[in-house]
């Protein structure tokens, strides 16, 4: 059993914000496999997508950014999933939008959700697709996240959402490091 865990915050007023790059991305996965995101246990909402024997839950905490963590711990707990079977999708500040890294591990870099999950998990050996939305030192870092996207970069991240989808779903069949030499970029 793999989770696929993207990270934003829940209700309408942040549904299309830049700090929901997570969420954005488990929705189009979800589109893309038919997959109804339908249940909500462990402060999470989800739905599982059955290939043969194989069950991928996509995920979106509901516990706001913050504190992903107790949520993922939770439903990791649950299920009985191993940190070797967890993707985490977060957003980046620190890259330019519509740019994706994908990484085995390492800091949070300072995205809080990230900071609460490897706090949760007691580890920073998670794989992580990070999505770029930029950053605006003109403009204060919340309000910044909390935003929209302009018209230009929504069709950047349209882009992206789709390289990053076909990333998570090759990820179902490839090792994270095969995923990452092929997607990165």
């Amino acid at each position: 059993m793999k989770l696929i865990v993207g990270l934003g915050n829940p209700g309408l007023e942040y549904s299309k914000t830049r700090h929901n790059a997570g969420f954005l991305l488990i929705d189009r996965v979800a589109d893309r496999l038919n997959v109804q995101l339908d249940k909500n246990k462990c402060r999470t909402l989800y739905g599982i997508y059955r290939r043969g024997d194989e069950r991928i839950i996509l995920a979106k905490p509901q516990t706001y950014m913050n504190l992903s963590g107790e949520a993922v711990r939770s439903l990791m707990h649950f299920y009985q999933i191993e940190t070797k079977d967890l993707i985490v999708i977060h957003d980046d500040l620190d890259l330019p939008v519509g740019k994706l890294r994908l990484r085995r591990q390492g800091s949070s870099g300072g995205q809080k959700g990230m900071g609460n999950i490897i706090d949760s998990l007691g580890t920073s050996k998670i794989d992580r697709i990070r999505i770029g939305i930029s950053n605006d030192k003109n403009i204060d870092t919340k309000d910044y996240v909390l935003g929209r996207f302009t018209d230009d970069e929504s069709k950047i991240m349209d882009q992206t959402l789709d390289k990053a989808a076909d990333a998570v779903i090759y990820a179902f069949d490839h090792d994270f490091d095969e995923v990452m030499s092929k997607f990165n970029g």
